[in-house]
């Protein structure tokens, strides 16, 4: 595989509805996508970074500067044979790692493609179809909150996860309880929200048969979760703490999780996270999917990655409308609670031309 170029193109998509979580409130969405162009096919990638270093140290801006100036011309001058090369390229250049994914994966679709494979076998799928839970945004009141996770549940959603902070914790959850019973799947996030002087609050979420509280502190304060899974019965998830396969080994053996929430794009790439999901596996650790309000291109290839086996939690690979009224892609439609399994070659869709000629806000092309 001869690799011609990328291709960075910005495009901008209106949420439904406000997303509200501990970190910032986004009404839009300004995506990075890159086209990777191959003398054998093209392939597609979808940068998770946002437009602040808030959730994490990159945003866009800075990943289409470090494409720019480091990581394409890195792979101009290695000129890599396929996809499992791309890392080894760009191991140099510390983290970047939502940029890393994206590149990465643009070079995978690409070749995928070429060769008619789809991402979901290349990965080790064994399912056709993945549950799908949905997440939920802090709300204004309880009231708006519980209508909201009624519509959900009514759209048939599995499983439920509530955003939390400070203040918006116990009694959003004991509400939805209350409301809905315990046969619902209810997990949290707090994205880092809370402190180790938390830990008894936290700890009063026991009662509620939470399937899991995910990354409660700090994304580098692994001893602290260590410490807070020794102190609360509800399992503790991390997910901005796992930036690799060796992040994620360190945690399991300081006992700072019992979940993963594996997001390709914080790890760099597919392929570091299915390192992870084997690793997790082989110390039986359950996985999940985690989402990043990805297009439908995002979507698809994070729809394949759950169909692997050691995914058995239900993920945030919602529906496309959850957030967006038109996708990038065809839609993502839910069935009985679960999304179809993409089958084409590579991720497996493609975008929609009239759509994304109509929110590209910019386009930059990177010969190689």
């Amino acid at each position: 595989m001869k690799l011609a170029g990328i291709e960075l193109r910005r495009v901008r998509m209106p949420l439904v509805a406000p997303f509200r979580t501990s970190f910032g409130t986004q009404t839009d969405r300004d995506v990075l996508l890159l086209r990777a162009v191959t003398d054998e096919a093209e392939g597609w990638g979808e940068c998770v970074a946002m437009d602040d270093p808030l959730y994490s140290s990159e945003y866009v801006e800075a990943v289409a500067d470090v494409l720019r100036r480091f990581l394409v011309p890195a792979l101009a001058a290695h000129a890599p044979a396929d996809a499992t090369a791309v890392a080894p390229a760009l191991h140099p250049f510390k983290g970047h790692r939502m940029a890393k994914a994206a590149l990465e994966t643009a070079i995978l679709d690409a070749e995928l493609r070429a060769a008619g494979r789809p991402l979901s076998r290349e990965l080790g799928a064994v399912h056709d179809r993945v549950p799908c839970g949905v997440s939920v945004g802090i709300m204004d009141s309880r009231a708006k909150l519980l209508d909201t996770v009624d519509g959900y549940l009514s759209e048939g959603y599995v499983r439920i996860k509530l955003k939390i902070e400070p203040g918006w914790d116990l009694a959003p959850v004991r509400a939805v309880r209350e409301r809905f019973g315990d046969d619902v799947l209810l997990q949290v996030d707090a994205n880092t929200a809370y402190t180790r002087a938390d830990a008894d609050l936290l700890a009063a979420l026991d009662p509620f048969d939470l399937l899991l509280i995910e990354q409660p502190l700090d994304e580098e304060d692994i001893v602290g979760h260590a410490d807070l899974s020794a102190r609360v019965r509800t399992p503790i998830c991390l997910d901005e703490s796992i930036t690799s396969a060796r992040a994620a080994a360190d945690a399991i053996r300081l006992g700072a999780c019992r979940i993963v929430n594996i997001k390709p794009g914080r790890v760099g790439g597919y392929l570091e996270a299915r390192r992870i999901h084997d690793l997790c596996a082989a110390h039986g650790v359950p996985v999940w999917c985690g989402g990043m309000l990805e297009t439908g291109l995002g979507r698809a290839a994070n729809v394949a990655l759950a169909a692997l086996p050691g995914f058995t939690l239900p993920g945030d690979t919602s529906a496309s409308s959850r957030y967006f009224r038109t996708d990038l892609t065809e839609p993502f439609v839910l069935d009985e609670g679960h999304l179809a399994v993409p089958t084409g070659p590579g991720i497996g869709v493609d975008p929609l031309p009239e759509v994304l000629a109509e929110i590209t806000t910019s386009i930059e092309w990177l010969p190689l």
